[in-house]
């Protein structure tokens, strides 16, 4: 990663991606980096990097999103900045996966929560 520099997801609105890049220069003058995303080896355009009033060396970063890049399953974009990946961000559309890990995350909740109902049922019934 850069040096210093640090971007931080803010939160994705009407298919935009907004974060907020710190450590990436100082002073008045400071350059604006040049940031780019990409989608399955493809450069997206329309990537907006601004500075933040008020706050030297911090730049508000905005991607939108193509829909269409959105397909079902899983979509990953790498927010880059030359050869160095500053983040990126995933987005799951269409029907859940079966082998998506919060499912079978979810799955095991529900089995121990079955498990421990039988449990405690037990105990009770062989403690009276």
């Amino acid at each position: 990663m850069a040096e210093g520099m640090k971007l931080v997801q803010t939160r994705i609105r009407a298919g935009v991606w907004e974060g907020v890049l710190t450590g990436a220069g100082s002073g008045a003058g400071a350059a604006v980096p040049q940031l780019e995303v990409l989608h399955q080896e493809r450069k997206l355009s329309g990537v907006t990097v601004a500075a933040v009033p008020g706050r030297e060396g911090d730049f508000q970063v905005r991607v939108p999103i193509p829909p269409e890049v959105l397909s079902e399953g899983v979509q990953t974009f790498l927010i880059r900045r030359g050869d160095d990946t500053l983040a990126h961000f995933t987005i799951i559309t269409g029907v859940a996966m079966e082998d998506d890990l919060r499912a079978e995350i979810d799955l095991l909740r529900a089995e121990l929560d079955m498990l421990k109902r039988a449990f405690r049922r037990h105990c009770l019934e062989t403690m009276g």
